[in-house]
């Protein structure tokens, strides 16, 4: 039976546990990637665990990587527990904890830039621009508003942060870390994928506003890897409430957000950890949000059990 995981104990030795994942080493060349249920927001991880939280972000990336796979090289070896257990049998004893939020995975050179793509002027991005009327420094276009389409897109790279947030930064920064021919690499191919998952998701009615892509290099190829096109790692709004000069309402964590943002305003809580304890309305809502998500997004229902 599914049920909800908040932290993991597997028999492999672990590499990072981070705000939502827990990363093991299979031998000297592969990685576990398991994803739990636990939730962050304004970079504090909430005490209680979303339902089926750990599972779409896992299974909504497998689907990805499947449409992709046809021109873009990814990290992917399964997402399938079972598969993982007979490849990795030291792990049968905890098929529970894995089904549908395990992923096993290629073990590559990870670049340390976050090849963020946005389609849509939002989040941190409009938060500069109203400031200063660029996004990392450089000049965008006047009289832009909030959730303004952008054409084309803008390849904005991010530092990639352990804590807190992800610093904007130029492509010319990014040509300084990694050459001229990795960085014209990444973009294209973040890009690339941005693009296809636009041009798919707009066929069910949902706009990917913005996204983040990470990649790594592994016999000399460069591949992708990590979360791909997510409602953790992208800006998923319904299209048929699109309006520019507003935020839009979005398929993630966003009644989390909201509750939160009461709170500080009422000023019962500060906006640090510990965090406050979440009404079960409010978990109950966001799981509803990240399973709709999946669903629209892949058209058919999360194929797990139900959680008692």
């Amino acid at each position: 039976m599914t049920r909800t995981v908040g932290t993991t104990d597997l028999p492999l030795p672990r590499v990072r546990r981070g705000k939502v994942r827990d990363v093991y080493a299979v031998g000297d060349d592969r990685l576990l990637l398991v994803a739990s249920d636990r939730v962050s927001a304004f970079d504090v991880v909430m005490r209680e665990l979303v339902p089926y939280k750990g599972a779409v972000l896992t299974q909504i990336t497998a689907w990805w990587l499947r449409q992709f796979e046809d021109e873009i090289p990814h990290h992917m070896l399964s997402a399938d527990a079972d598969e993982i257990i007979q490849l990795v049998p030291a792990l049968a004893p905890h098929r529970e904890t894995l089904a549908g939020r395990s992923m096993l995975c290629r073990r590559t050179e990870v670049f340390p830039i976050e090849c963020v793509v946005r389609g849509y002027l939002s989040g941190s991005a409009w938060k500069e621009y109203q400031a200063t009327g660029t996004l990392a420094g450089e000049p965008l276009a006047a009289g832009l508003v909030e959730s303004s389409h952008f054409s084309p897109p803008v390849f904005s790279p991010a530092t990639k942060a352990e804590t807190g947030h992800d610093e904007n930064i130029t492509i010319a920064v990014m040509r300084a870390q990694l050459g001229e021919t990795t960085t014209a690499a990444l973009e294209h191919m973040a890009r690339r994928i941005y693009e296809r998952g636009r041009d798919l998701a707009a066929t069910r009615g949902i706009i990917i506003a913005d996204t983040k892509f990470e990649f790594g290099l592994v016999d000399g190829r460069i591949i992708l890897i990590d979360e791909v096109l997510t409602p953790d790692s992208s800006r998923f709004w319904p299209a048929d409430q699109y309006t520019p000069g507003r935020s839009q309402p979005s398929f993630d964590k966003q009644p989390l957000r909201d509750w939160l943002d009461v709170e500080r305003r009422a000023g019962r809580w500060d906006g640090n950890a510990p965090p406050p304890t979440l009404p079960a309305a409010v978990v109950a809502e966001t799981s509803a949000r990240y399973l709709n998500a999946f669903s629209r997004l892949t058209g058919s229902a999360l194929d797990l059990p139900r959680i008692s």
